[in-house]
């Protein structure tokens, strides 16, 4: 965890445009990178005029679509087989599966658009989108419109409470991976016992 900080503190010192676009694609596949430890700091950047706010937001929207794009393809093309098949190791039988897509697609457009401003769950609402055969071009632009906003919201909160924002933010990264590690914990035990 000590080394992915500093990573990260190593990038907020060179934080420009094509940093934002590669942490904003980590951000939104599955790796651990928190649009709020990329987009805030490159709000408070823009308020001291080293980037455009507008620019950034291109970048963070852009950046979350094409991390988003590679998860909606991995659904799509191994999900449906794969979970079809093996999802009963899972607790997903077919059953369940045709209930989780009915659901899904009921609600489809706004769960992929409103999935992109809440925790844990905007890396991952681009899994089912792809599993469930959403529309491409949907999904592309409710993915786009939805990122933009959230990193519009960021970026404010940069621009306006400057280094105290960023402070906070980098503050807590240790806790915040903390947090995510002892939920996947929870998580496991939860499985583990439902299976047994």
């Amino acid at each position: 965890m000590n080394a992915f900080r500093e990573w990260l503190m190593q990038l907020y010192a060179h934080l420009g445009y094509p940093q934002i676009v590669l942490l904003m694609t980590m951000e939104s596949s599955l790796l651990p990178v928190p649009s709020e430890l990329v987009m805030i700091p490159a709000g408070y950047l823009a308020h001291a005029g080293q980037l455009d706010a507008g620019l950034a937001i291109v970048c963070g929207a852009f950046g979350s679509l094409l991390g988003a794009t590679a998860n909606y393809w991995i659904g799509r093309t191994l999900g449906q087989a794969f979970l079809l098949r093996y999802g009963r190791y899972l607790l997903i039988d077919r059953h369940k599966y045709l209930q989780a897509e009915m659901l899904f697609l009921r609600n489809s457009h706004r769960a992929t658009f409103l999935g992109r401003f809440l925790p844990v769950i905007r890396h991952l609402i681009s899994l089912p989108a792809g599993v469930f055969r959403m529309r491409g071009v949907s999904f592309a632009l409710l993915t786009t419109a939805g990122s933009a906003l959230w990193c519009s919201v960021l970026v404010g909160c940069g621009y306006y409470f400057g280094e105290s924002a960023v402070q906070v933010v980098t503050h807590y990264t240790h806790e915040l991976g903390l947090l995510m590690l002892a939920l996947l914990v929870v998580g496991a035990i939860w499985f583990l016992r439902r299976k047994q």
